[in-house]
């Protein structure tokens, strides 16, 4: 059976997902399709990495589209992998690039089920009615789905998605990546101090970082002991305007911001972090909390993150909060970053926890997902 999945470009959550589905399920020939070498949103260098599936990369560029010209040679490169390589299915990720409704377009003219791979929930914006419509329409061709968690479900369901061709199991990284055993010989980054809040984050209004600083200016105010320092890994077009609160708030000896930093240099962080901080008032799901778990890191997390409800454990692998309260999160550090509070038990249950939502989670569900298009099929 050959299966193949596409994406805009490969990142190291593609890989671990792609590659454990494709060892979980030896029966299948499985394909991955990238689109492009590197991401328009990330500056990720290009994954270079022997993959136990087959991969095909379509172009060297991004795989956003400057010009129809490049769209159509996109899309006819795309055709012309789909049409050698004659998947019996196909794993689609969302709905929205144009690449991804050419496939789409592919699979239905040449009577392929297709399984959509979806990380939105009703939530994440404000909903127009001719938009559902549309995305009503594009759900319907799609035999089966997989999402990270229920409030995905639910809005697939509310697209018009049998409840029962859901599966979970989206969202997930490669775990092993990121575990303290893996990390203890990391020395402690430069011109840090611990213990230390982490926040990784692109800095743009949605991830709400103004708000972790106003929280813990606060904290520092109100701890009672020496208060921890706060690392903010992260670049982006409110640079300037961070830098420059962390100065009204004379945070200058206690913020660090240490700009855009490749994955494998974000490790020495995790590393040495007491707990992670992540404030965004929209995210489909936020898997640079899964990273942060992965590390055995206790976690403060916005209630707005797709992640919060299946990740977040309220007083065993961390906190909720508010993300338009300052005090709410003021007061969460202050309560983790206070002396009697136990926080080795709180990182064993983080590793507990965690250990369920890794890459043989997304082979089993895709596998699931997989087996009831074709049923549907038949």
């Amino acid at each position: 059976m050959k299966i193949v999945g596409l994406s805009s470009t490969t990142n190291p959550y593609i890989q671990a997902r792609w590659s454990a589905f494709t060892l979980e399920n030896p029966s299948y020939d499985v394909f991955h399709i990238e689109f492009g070498k590197v991401s328009n949103v990330y500056a990720w260098k290009p994954v270079d990495f022997k993959a136990p599936y087959k991969r095909v990369i379509l172009s060297k560029e991004a795989s956003q589209y400057e010009s129809i010209f490049k769209l159509l040679r996109l899309i006819w490169r795309l055709f012309n992998t789909l049409e050698k390589v004659k998947p019996d299915i196909l794993i689609l990720n969302g709905y929205q690039q144009p690449a991804t409704l050419a496939a789409l377009f592919w699979s239905k003219l040449h009577k392929k089920p297709v399984v959509l791979l979806s990380e939105s929930k009703e939530d994440d914006a404000p909903r127009k009615w001719m938009l559902e419509h549309i995305k009503k329409k594009l759900v319907s061709t799609y035999e089966s789905a997989l999402v990270g968690g229920d409030k995905h479900k639910d809005y697939l369901c509310k697209l018009g998605m049998t409840e029962g061709a859901i599966f979970l199991g989206h969202n997930v990284i490669g775990n092993e990546d990121y575990h303290p055993k893996k990390l203890a010989k990391l020395s402690c980054p430069p011109d840090t101090k611990k213990p230390y809040f982490l926040a990784i984050n692109r800095f743009i209004p949605k991830k709400n970082i103004s708000t972790i600083i106003e929280a813990y200016a606060e904290y520092r105010k109100n701890s009672s002991h020496d208060p921890w320092d706060l690392i903010l890994c992260g670049d982006g077009e409110l640079r300037a305007d961070i830098a420059l609160k962390i100065k009204e708030l004379n945070l200058d000896d206690s913020v660090h911001l240490t700009g855009f930093l490749q994955p494998m240099s974000l490790l020495p962080y995790f590393a040495h972090a007491s707990c992670f901080v992540h404030a965004s008032i929209q995210e489909q799901w936020g898997l640079v909390v899964n990273e942060a778990m992965a590390a055995g890191l206790p976690v403060i997390v916005s209630n707005r993150c797709g992640c919060f409800d299946e990740l977040v454990v309220e007083g065993k692998t961390g906190f909720g909060f508010d993300p338009s309260k300052v005090s709410e999160l003021a007061n969460l550090m202050l309560k983790v970053g206070s002396s009697d509070f136990d926080i080795n038990t709180m990182k064993k249950l983080v590793l507990e926890h965690i250990d369920n939502f890794g890459p043989r989670l997304f082979a089993y569900g895709l596998h699931q997902a997989v087996q009831y298009a074709l049923f549907q099929k038949t």
